[in-house]
């Protein structure tokens, strides 16, 4: 199956680049691009793609509004924000609007492949290079109303897919986790499904979020080892 992605970025450079790569890979179309967060929502209406890779600053619409507006009307299409690494309170934003992932505009080739499969095929993905320092950020100015309304949520997990979904929020792979609680993998992979499925959410990256904002793990609160 062929992955379609329409790409929004306001640097014809950079759209240009994105689509070399990944025109490249058989399995990956690109079928258009926009320059502005506006005409990014027009072209996802018009081509219905698989993933939407959208940078966060272009003008008449940036790319929150216009991500919060995809996920909102477009839930089918999967949203990945490009970002710098001077934009950790826009990938804050983002993450809360409910994207899928966020990568570095300076990834290289392989991990940008890598991102539109992994959300095309339902995960979630946060480039390793940010991910704590950015969820310890946002996390270190909770919504306060979410707080309290995620922690009666939490109760309804097990105290193992507590653990696990604890861990991941930290930062540990799915071999990671597994070994730290002498599990299968594919066992860590159920708790995770059974997370998502309690918690009425689809992404890795919500649950990561969920984890900060019901209190299970607070900023600087990083796997300890």
């Amino acid at each position: 199956m062929t992955i379609s992605v329409a790409l929004a970025d306001d640097e014809a450079m950079v759209r240009t680049g994105l689509r070399l790569v990944l025109s490249a890979e058989p399995d990956i179309s690109v079928v258009g691009e926009a320059s502005d967060g506006a005409g990014a929502l027009d072209l996802v209406a018009r081509t219905r793609p698989d993933v939407v890779l959208i940078d966060v600053r272009m003008p008449k619409m940036d790319g929150l509004e216009a991500s919060r507006q995809l996920v909102r009307d477009h839930p089918e299409t999967k949203v990945i924000v490009l970002t710098t690494f001077d934009e950790d309170e826009h990938v804050a934003a983002a993450l809360r609007a409910g994207v899928s992932g966020f990568l570095l505009k300076i990834a290289p080739p392989e991990r940008l492949i890598e991102a539109v499969r992994t959300v095309a095929a339902g995960g979630g993905l946060l480039d390793p290079a940010v991910t704590l320092r950015v969820i310890a950020s946002f996390a270190a100015q909770p919504d306060l109303t979410s707080t309290r309304s995620r922690t009666a949520e939490l109760a309804s997990l097990t105290g193992r897919e507590t653990d696990v979904l604890r861990m991941l929020a930290q930062g540990l792979t799915n071999t990671q986790i597994a070994a730290r609680l002498h599990l299968a993998e594919a066992t860590v992979k159920t708790h995770l499904s059974r997370v998502l499925m309690k918690l009425g959410m689809t992404t890795r990256v919500q649950a990561v979020v969920f984890a900060y904002e019901s209190g299970l793990v607070r900023p600087g609160e990083h796997d300890r080892g």
